[in-house]
């Protein structure tokens, strides 16, 4: 008599400690995958956001103008928009104080806009902690389930007198599905985790650089 060993059939009959490992790896897997297409529209869009926003900064209108339409637009600012807003804001501010001393307006104005990067930056790195937390531990959770099938396989071996590659077969196949749905879980992990990571901090770079050159335009406003 032939075993059947189709995937479902080995995931239906496998022992509860093992269908629960593969339960909470598919779980695991979907929420993965979830993040994964909400960091790649979030990431996207922010490119955008920056592109779009460094073309209205460097196209030669004026500052307070640029302020006005970002502080007054019906859509939420991110990234470039909301550092140029809080560094404008403070900047006016602490320009109409009476005796304000140029370098200190400055240094006010770059702390405000260090802060609005900082929460700009925990947004976006929002969820990768567990893309990385999916990809480093799901092989062991995987494997876990595997060395618990292939346990009760051997145990089971114990009750005959004579054993037979028909007999553990199954056990270790149900077993091995296990890590491989660990596998499963963290390949995709991994690779989203590392092309994020990357993109991020090519974005966070673009912030730097763009808060650099704007303290560089801030600078010349507070000596005039």
């Amino acid at each position: 008599m032939t075993a059947d060993l189709s995937i479902l059939s080995l995931v239906t009959h496998a022992s509860v400690l093992v269908q629960i490992v593969m339960l909470i790896l598919l779980i695991v897997s979907l929420f993965s995958w979830n993040v994964i297409f909400q960091k790649r529209r979030m990431l996207a869009r922010a490119r955008a956001e920056a592109d779009e926003f460094e073309d209205r900064f460097w196209s030669g209108g004026d500052l307070s103008g640029l302020y006005n339409q970002v502080s007054t637009g019906q859509q939420d600012n991110a990234g470039m928009a909301v550092i140029f807003e809080a560094g404008f804001k403070e900047f006016a501010r602490l320009r109409q104080q009476e005796g304000s001393d140029p370098m200190a307006v400055l240094e006010g104005a770059q702390r405000v806009m260090r802060v609005a990067l900082s929460r700009e930056i925990d947004k976006l790195e929002e969820h990768l902690p567990f893309l990385a937390t999916v990809g480093s531990t799901s092989p062991y959770v995987g494997l876990f389930g595997t060395v618990w099938g292939i346990m009760n396989s051997f145990r089971a071996l114990g009750n005959v007198k004579q054993a037979t590659i028909a007999m553990v077969a199954p056990g270790i196949a149900e077993a091995l599905v296990a890590t491989a749905m660990g596998l499963f879980a963290a390949i995709p992990a991994v690779v989203g985790f590392n092309r994020f990571n990357t993109e991020l901090e090519r974005l966070i770079n673009r912030y730097d650089a763009f808060l650099e050159e704007f303290s560089s335009i801030l600078q010349r406003q507070a000596h005039k």
